[in-house]
């Protein structure tokens, strides 16, 4: 492949995580954002060589970051001797993010037990959707931990050479 084929393949990759942050329900910036970060060379960026990678203004790249430390993905950093902050894939956001979703399922097992409380002592075919809603949420709700807890021993989070972080 030659470089220019190479340059847009990369270019395509970022738009894909774009466009899959976008069907998850997150801003399409936002994910194009963490598309480059995780290709980038250096893989810390700075909002104006985000801008200009990307083409987008600063105010949306801004805005799109802050959403993105916010969820744990990003982390601000800095250089010694440089003013500027950089962004950069945080170290364990994977497993942040799965812990988040852990904190999401169980509010829905938690509302579908409320649920249930309500129709106490109805039909069990009332009752089914409810139970079948909350025992799925049960089921993993306690599988994610156990198995982040798996992970995060095989994997230990690596340190990130001269980069400090501010976030």
């Amino acid at each position: 492949m030659d470089e220019e084929q190479r340059q847009f393949e990369l270019k395509r990759f970022v738009e894909e995580v774009g466009l899959l942050f976008e069907f998850a329900g997150l801003p399409r910036m936002a994910g194009r954002i963490l598309g480059w970060l995780l290709i980038s060379n250096p893989p810390h960026q700075s909002t104006g060589e985000l801008a200009e990678v990307l083409q987008a203004s600063k105010g949306s790249i801004s805005t799109m970051t802050r959403l993105l430390i916010q969820a744990g993905l990003v982390e601000r950093t800095s250089l010694p001797g440089d003013r500027r902050d950089y962004f950069c894939i945080k170290l364990g956001a994977w497993s942040a993010l799965i812990k988040e979703r852990v904190a999401r399922i169980t509010a829905i097992r938690q509302l579908a037990e409320h649920g249930l409380q309500l129709l106490e002592g109805e039909d069990p075919q009332r009752r089914q959707r409810l139970q079948e809603m909350h025992d799925f949420h049960a089921f993993f709700e306690g599988q994610f931990p156990m198995m982040i807890e798996h992970w995060e021993q095989e994997h230990p989070p690596r340190d990130r050479p001269n980069v400090s972080q501010k976030s």
